[in-house]
């Protein structure tokens, strides 16, 4: 079994194909020892005695690349710190990652106190450098999502966990050294690392890499770069299909696109408005299951249910199968249950110093998801939501407890539930039902959440509702499951805000109309 370190050395003299930024362009060579030199830099920065885990703080930059192969070739782990988060919740996960430095540049330095910007870095001319022999089962990364505590963990990413998919991808899709890999979206995100970055190594391709995401930007790109492959998570293609059509959509290089989670029919129109191949599959960074579309796949459903993998009820018992009338699911309490591999942990590494995390994952032997779905009669699995307070946004999954948090941080709230409703997609739209003292005040809660500083831009909520009282059980437990299926639809007042920091407005009868006609006959919810 081949390491990230076996994939980067194979490419040591590779001076044909590059790593491609703006308008430059690096071999791999220069790849390779411009990684061994940041291998022997962070080894002399390194204490001995604590865990060999570095901070990265990027955009999608060279530095970033070539420190994923320091890491590779330096024994060091490189942990992945999510730009989209405030300052302190950066400073958080870097701590409870034991991150010994944190590497960033001018654009985020003013984030986190005491962290090293490149910028200043001199490597001189130590080409050689350190290089370990890693085995495949050694960790190369960590890779932050949101758990079941509310709060991010840290998902352990194996040499054998990126180099797999990226292998697996690169002889899929056949590519090789005349091929160019598009990676726009961030490099601390699992999707970029093992559907982008990886694929273009096992390839021994090019790799062309954008800052950040541009729908705008993208077909430039495409055609300045001659990328051949691309990588998505979420909503992009919706954002490219957004952008005004052209004559010639159609005259670019790309063949395929690769990711997970496309709004549904935006993956047949991209394919069609591009002429390119686009495959969509459903996943997460824990990698426990992954479930790949197949060409039969009705538009609302992530695909066949895989071998191993069922969906199962709290006592383990296999769910119903989903029965509907006229398109509404009408044994949701039956058929609903979460992804279940009862084969085992699939490509689960674990998570990071979480032992407790690890448990409710791994339960007699099995990797339960946290995921909820339903299967039809002809096998195909819908996803019905997130089993303990996750919501997907903008291809991530983001938990409701810290911005209920938030929420409730304003003298005048009282009780607040944050909960995801359907979106165009597979994703989440963020919506919060709080309690108030005066309605009045409304326009003081939307300008206090402006004011936030640890409340990210995903995760402000885009419908807020205004309640009297929060539905509960005999226990006081609040039914978030209620406040979900009622949606927008209630005779308590709603507020929308159409942009992330745009403002927010009373939902008239036509927005209602609206956001309805946006899910269609969404069998998800």
């Amino acid at each position: 079994m081949e390491t990230v370190a076996d994939l980067l050395l194979a490419r040591e003299h590779d001076s044909t194909t590059a790593l491609l930024f703006e308008d430059r362009r690096i071999t791999w060579a220069e790849h390779v020892a411009e990684s061994r030199r940041w291998a022997a830099y962070i080894e002399g920065m390194l204490d001995a005695d604590a865990p060999r885990h570095i901070g990265v703080l990027l955009a999608n930059v060279p530095e970033f690349s070539y420190l994923l192969g320091a890491a590779a070739l330096g024994g060091f782990v490189l942990v992945g710190l999510n730009s989209t988060r405030s300052g302190p919740s950066i400073v958080d996960d870097a701590r409870r990652t034991h991150c010994q430095l944190i590497l960033t540049d001018s654009e985020h330095i003013h984030l986190v106190p005491n962290a090293v910007n490149i910028a200043g870095i001199e490597l001189g001319d130590r080409v050689r450098g350190p290089v370990v022999d890693p085995a495949p089962q050694d960790l190369l990364m960590l890779v932050f999502t949101s758990g079941t505590s509310g709060e991010p963990k840290a998902v352990r990413c194996t040499h054998d966990k990126v180099v797999t998919p990226g292998t697996m991808l690169a002889s899929r899709f056949q590519l090789g050294p005349s091929d160019t890999v598009y990676v726009s979206m961030p490099l601390f995100h699992s999707n970029a690392i093992m559907a982008g970055w990886a694929v273009a190594l096992a390839a021994g391709a090019n790799l062309a890499l954008r800052r950040t995401f541009s729908a705008s930007g993208f077909l430039p790109d495409v055609r300045r770069f001659g990328a051949t492959y691309a990588n998505y998570v979420g909503t992009p293609l919706s954002y490219v299909l957004a952008t005004p059509p052209r004559p010639d959509d159609r005259n670019n290089p790309l063949r395929v696109v690769y990711g997970n989670e496309a709004t549904p029919g935006a993956a047949a129109q991209f394919a069609d408005r591009f002429a390119v191949t686009v495959v969509d599959g459903f996943g997460s960074s824990e990698g426990g299951i992954s479930i790949a579309r197949t060409p039969d796949t009705p538009p609302t459903a992530l695909g066949p249910i895989p071998e191993g993998v069922n969906i199962l009820d709290a006592s383990g018992n296999v769910c119903a199968i989903a029965e509907f009338d006229d398109g509404r699911l009408t044994n949701e309490d039956a058929a609903v249950g979460e992804l279940v591999n009862t084969a085992g942990r699939g490509m689960f590494c674990g998570y990071y110093d979480d032992e407790d995390a690890d448990a409710d994952r791994m339960r007699g032997g099995m990797y339960w998801s946290g995921d909820l779905a339903y299967q039809d009669a002809d096998g195909f699995v819908y996803f019905a939501g997130r089993s303990t307070g996750w919501m997907r946004v903008g291809g991530e999954n983001l938990a409701s407890a810290p911005i209920e948090r938030i929420l409730l941080r304003h003298s005048g709230i009282h009780a607040a539930s944050v909960y995801g409703v359907p979106a165009c997609g597979p994703g989440d739209r963020v919506m919060a039902a709080i309690v108030i003292d005066d309605v009045d005040s409304v326009a003081d809660v939307m300008e206090f959440l402006t004011r936030q500083p640890d409340l990210a831009r995903r995760a402000r909520p885009e419908l807020i509702r205004i309640c009297t009282e929060l539905p509960r059980t005999a226990t006081h437990k609040v039914l978030t499951r209620k406040l979900q299926r009622q949606r927008w639809n209630t005779s308590d007042p709603v507020w929308m805000s159409a942009e992330p920091t745009g403002p927010y407005r009373r939902l008239s009868e036509l927005d209602r109309q609206g956001l309805e006609k946006s899910i269609g006959t969404d069998l998800r919810r």
